[in-house]
């Protein structure tokens, strides 16, 4: 065999080789009792050990019983929001929405966090009184210093969602690209999400994916909305592979404080 074929050959090789690794390597995945499952995530890089060793993980089970009522969601949390162009994105893990300018921000504590993305996860990967609901969204923010925040609001599976059912031609658009992009228009986030910040959850917590880092301010809405089956369905079924459930297990309180906000009657 001449060196002009064993090269052409060798190529071939390579080139399979990659294709297969992209189709069926993820560093992380959801699958229980796999390799890069959960409970194996804090294995599988040096820097994500705090996955398995971290006190501040996240998600957690909110209750009532286990939250410290407070009266000061008004002044705890302001939302300065506006309507830019937005973008959808199939990350294979989850579909991602993005702003292509400056689409406002939240005020917590004093202290600003621009909104980057938001992002679903079906199921929810919060608890709600000890119940595992159907969607979760997640809106990350980041502050100048690059702590997070982020936001996260519950669904229930019922009536259709009014933003997923304005945005589905897009998600059926990219459903089975990868890495896809659709442009989305103008997206006030703050109305198109239509969530309802006078009673909430908040609490000190971590990403919840890897590495898991644990400085994530997390709030999430108390009121829960509500999305349909076939929503649900197109939504996890633009995922690849181990990520058809991309919702991490609950993680131990671990004698954190939770607070509950709820603003004050007058």
């Amino acid at each position: 065999m001449n060196s002009n074929i064993i090269l052409f050959v060798t190529f071939l090789a390579l080139l399979s080789s990659a294709l297969a690794a992209d189709e069926t390597e993820t560093e992380f995945h959801y699958r229980k009792g796999e390799e890069a499952d959960p409970s194996k995530w804090s294995s599988i890089k040096p820097e994500w050990k705090i996955c398995g060793t971290g006190k501040r993980q996240s998600p957690i089970d909110l209750t009532p019983q286990i939250a410290k009522l407070v009266h000061n969601s008004t002044e705890l949390l302001q939302t300065y929001y506006k309507p830019v162009t937005a973008t959808l994105k199939n990350r294979g893990y989850d579909m991602m929405i993005s702003w292509t300018e400056d689409a406002g921000k939240v005020v917590i504590n004093k202290t600003d966090y621009k909104l980057v993305q938001s992002h679903w996860h079906a199921p929810s990967e919060h608890f709600l009184n000890g119940e595992r609901l159907a969607m979760e969204l997640h809106m990350v923010h980041k502050s100048a210093e690059g702590h997070l925040a982020v936001i996260g609001i519950l669904f229930r599976e019922g009536a259709p969602n009014a933003f997923i059912s304005r945005i589905m031609d897009k998600i059926n658009s990219i459903a089975d690209k990868q890495g896809g992009e659709a442009i989305i228009g103008q997206i006030d986030p703050r109305e198109e999400f239509e969530w309802d910040l006078t009673k909430f959850y908040e609490y000190r917590g971590s990403l919840t994916t890897p590495p898991c880092t644990e400085d994530v301010n997390w709030t999430i809405v108390n009121k829960v909305g509500t999305v349909s089956r076939e929503q649900i369905d197109r939504v996890v079924d633009a995922r690849r592979g181990g990520y058809e459930a991309n919702a991490r297990p609950a993680q131990a309180l671990n004698g954190r404080v939770v607070f509950l906000n709820e603003q004050a009657r007058r």
